[in-house]
């Protein structure tokens, strides 16, 4: 893997739409819509595209039934369609080629590959913004949508967590390919990775990659959905238990990126954070702070302590 003379910054503009896997898609249906206020956008075949009220494409979920949960792909919007080509040019000139996808509801084409593990990501510039229905429209005309106030209320996605054989690997691709700013990482004794904080902007994270302790690849941690207060991450923890969702960990702080969190996992097997936080860098050139295992065992954040499923627990769900 080369990295460009160069290192191409300021390529990918955000996390774009994106898929989860499920065998229970009635029920999936009904948490992210009752339980985190995204609205239905379009029933298809296999499923259902959704959006939260802070999107400004149309759409930013799909829902796919699937024998098994897991992740059906993620995305990054591009900053345009020359980063978009020269970004593919990459791709293919270091041995991870995929293929063009056509659109889907407006959004794409979308370039699909896979990540040093197995994940499928796609890239695209081209998009459909969303144009709220009269009695969605909001008064304020910078919004895009009306205020939901439903179940969690989330506004938009805010990182995807993936499980990695390689952290390491996984992490130079991103940066050699990609630009992504590493912000934080844990680096073992043996001087392996076991988690990594990643962005393309001064948000803390977008992309983070952890350790896979099982013999899968290509598996989803979470998706994080972004709520605007703290409160509303402990409104979240009420509206979950009298809905009978398992709470996994939290209310709380993350040592890493320093969000408060809420883990649940939705009827199909997901886990799906409500998150808010976490701080920002404005400097230009940002150096990784680089965890010890001693130094991140101590967990210098506060809160009830992580269940140790959290670090093997992930979908597709594997034995061992």
């Amino acid at each position: 893997m080369t990295a460009d003379p160069v290192a191409p910054r300021h390529v990918l503009a955000h996390l774009g739409p994106h898929a989860i896997l499920t065998p229970t898609i009635d029920e999936t249906l009904a948490y992210f819509v009752d339980l985190l206020g995204m609205d239905i956008v379009h029933e298809s075949d296999d499923g259902y595209y959704l959006r939260a009220f802070g999107d400004y494409e149309r759409w930013s979920l799909h829902l796919i039934r699937a024998d098994r949960a897991g992740l059906g792909y993620a995305s990054w919007r591009m900053v345009s369609p020359e980063a978009l080509d020269e970004r593919v040019q990459w791709l293919e000139a270091n041995g991870y080629g995929g293929h063009w996808t056509e659109p889907e509801l407006g959004i794409g084409r979308f370039y699909e590959f896979l990540d040093p593990d197995g994940h499928a990501f796609r890239l695209y510039y081209d998009t459909e913004r969303y144009v709220a229905p009269e009695d969605k429209r909001p008064v304020i005309p910078t919004n895009f949508q009306s205020y939901v106030g439903r179940g969690a209320n989330v506004r938009h996605v805010d990182h995807l967590n993936l499980l990695a054989r390689d952290v390491r690997a996984c992490r130079e691709f991103w940066e050699a390919g990609f630009g992504l700013r590493t912000y934080e990482i844990i680096r073992l004794p043996d001087e392996s990775e076991a988690g990594a904080w990643m962005s393309s902007s001064i948000q803390g994270h977008e992309l983070i990659y952890t350790q896979e302790k099982t013999s899968g690849s290509g598996r989803l941690h979470h998706f994080a959905y972004l709520v605007d207060t703290r409160e509303e991450v402990l409104r979240a923890a009420e509206i979950f238990t009298d809905a009978r969702i398992y709470i996994e960990a939290g209310p709380s702080r993350h040592t890493a990126i320093q969000g408060f969190y809420l883990y649940t996992r939705e009827p199909g097997g997901n886990r799906i954070e409500v998150a808010n936080g976490g701080y920002l860098v404005f400097a230009p050139d940002p150096k990784p702070y680089i965890w010890t295992a001693a130094e991140w065992a101590k967990k210098p954040g506060w809160g009830a302590p992580i269940p140790p499923e959290f670090h093997i627990y992930g979908t597709p769900v594997v034995d061992e």
